[in-house]
């Protein structure tokens, strides 16, 4: 949620330099000024985030990796039930309907948002305290924080209802089946995560326990993406992806091999 492409700065740059070709998409009316959201981003579902990144996909010559975090993570998982991921590495991810969420952390966080009337047809951008408690709550520079959350844009109230209160959705939009998801899964949780607690994270890693391997940072909060322990965190991600596509490749026939591309989709 709110983030822009920029948030993958760092690990743009890491998994470039280990040859990767990254992309970054910007998710629909996420390319608006941080103050000034479209009307239109409010009514913006989870499903609407998912289809634009399987045309994205589709365009490619193979199957990506797709690195999620947050929101992003869940859109990770619906992407892999659609059967659109090589392989798919979810950090500190949404977790999808039928998993516990309202964790006291969680909704302390988005308690101011949620206070205001209508809150789920209208952009929604965390006040600066909120975000200094929920998402940079372990980072050691508070100005470089306060930098980052200066770039958050808004996000859709309807997402948020979608992932938070999914009764309330009569499309389901974050239910994924697990029987969908068969690409290999690494699952990153934090410790000091108050938006996705690590229970929540354990949890997500459980309902894809068929596929997915989970990896906990005790001293890491929510902003995995920069500051603090993102270096071995991405490392570990990389390892861990590095070995998952290898395996991968050595079940392509000699024609699929000429095909692959050794690519990975990033969204938050």
């Amino acid at each position: 949620m709110w983030g822009t492409p920029h948030v993958w700065r760092h690990w743009r740059a890491f998994l470039e330099e280990r040859g990767w070709t990254v992309m970054t998409p910007t998710l629909r009316h996420h390319d608006a000024p941080p103050l000034d959201p479209p009307a239109a981003l409010g009514a913006t579902s989870l499903l609407d985030y998912v289809d634009d990144l399987e045309s994205r996909i589709a365009n490619l010559p193979s199957k990506p990796l797709v690195i999620g975090h947050s929101m992003g993570g869940l859109l990770a998982q619906k992407l892999a039930a659609r059967q659109l991921c090589a392989a798919a590495v979810l950090l500190c991810p949404a977790a999808p309907e039928g998993i516990f969420k309202l964790y006291p952390s969680a909704v302390r966080a988005f308690l101011r948002t949620q206070s205001r009337w209508r809150w789920w047809a209208r952009p929604h951008r965390p006040s600066f305290e909120d975000a200094m408690y929920g998402a940079f709550n372990t980072c050691p520079d508070r100005q470089e924080s306060g930098r980052e959350y200066g770039r958050f844009v808004h996000e859709s109230g309807r997402a948020l209802l979608e992932i938070a209160l999914p009764l309330f959705d009569r499309r389901h939009a974050a239910r994924v089946d697990a029987k969908d998801v068969t690409c290999p899964m690494l699952v990153i949780g934090a410790g000091q995560d108050r938006l996705t607690p690590p229970g929540m994270v354990r949890r997500v890693a459980a309902k894809y326990a068929h596929v997915a391997e989970h990896r906990e940072f005790a001293e890491a909060c929510h902003w995995v993406l920069g500051q603090g322990m993102w270096r071995d965190i991405a490392t570990t991600a990389a390892d861990w992806a590095d070995a998952a596509m290898a395996s991968r490749d050595t079940t392509l026939t000699d024609s699929d091999k000429r095909r692959a591309w050794r690519s990975s989709i990033s969204t938050r």
